[in-house]
């Protein structure tokens, strides 16, 4: 019975963590900095009851903890962990996702099949931006975060969406670099999509 519980409340936790994590609101920006967090998490200052509110209000402020929760995890895990940088993403062989049909003819996001990527597709003046976003809790995401890794997202006809190394809140981006709308081009293409790993000895873009 105390087993069910257990697991009933780390399941409760999860689905609050995720429904606070994909939140998105209006004008959000982070509202505590970052040494208030990592004051936090490490014990040296808890938060007022205001900034808790803040937190729960805002979030980007949410995500932003949770990322410097991940780091400071690997930071504390020492040279075992950092070990493989030479293949952050051993493991991990890609993620693959589909177009959903969409009536409006649009498409904001997308997510991978496995759950760990989305692909987000932002109107920018006359035309978008792809910004591609690595799930915080994704097995991966702490040895990824750490190489900075390098990502591709390609179209399911192989051609490059975008391609750059991730940054410490685990996204990178670039303007979308095909002339036809994100969905009209993904229904050309065979309506998919991938994210895959990318061998680099030189600078990336983004």
């Amino acid at each position: 019975m105390n087993t069910n519980t257990a697991a009933q409340n780390t399941l409760d936790r999860r689905l609050q963590e995720r429904l606070l994590l994909d939140r998105r609101v209006e004008g959000d920006r982070l509202v505590l900095a970052d040494a208030t967090l990592l004051a936090a998490l490490d014990g040296s200052r808890p938060l007022t009851a205001g900034e808790r509110a803040a937190l729960q209000a805002s979030p980007l402020t949410t995500r932003r903890l949770r990322q410097r929760a991940i780091e400071r995890r690997q930071q504390h895990a020492g040279a075992a962990q950092a070990g493989p940088a030479a293949s952050p993403a051993a493991g991990w062989r890609g993620s693959q996702g589909r177009l959903r049909a969409a009536s409006s003819g649009q498409v904001e996001a997308l997510r991978t099949d496995d759950g760990w990527f989305t692909l987000h597709l932002l109107p920018q003046g006359e035309g978008w931006r792809a910004i591609l976003q690595l799930a915080a809790d994704a097995p991966f995401a702490p040895a990824l975060l750490a190489a900075r890794a390098a990502l591709r997202v390609r179209d399911g006809a192989g051609r490059t969406i975008l391609e750059g190394r991730l940054d410490a809140d685990g996204e990178c981006e670039a303007a979308w670099p095909f002339a036809d709308a994100p969905a009209a081009h993904l229904q050309a293409a065979d309506a998919a999509f991938s994210v895959e790993a990318v061998d680099t000895t030189g600078p990336l873009a983004g």
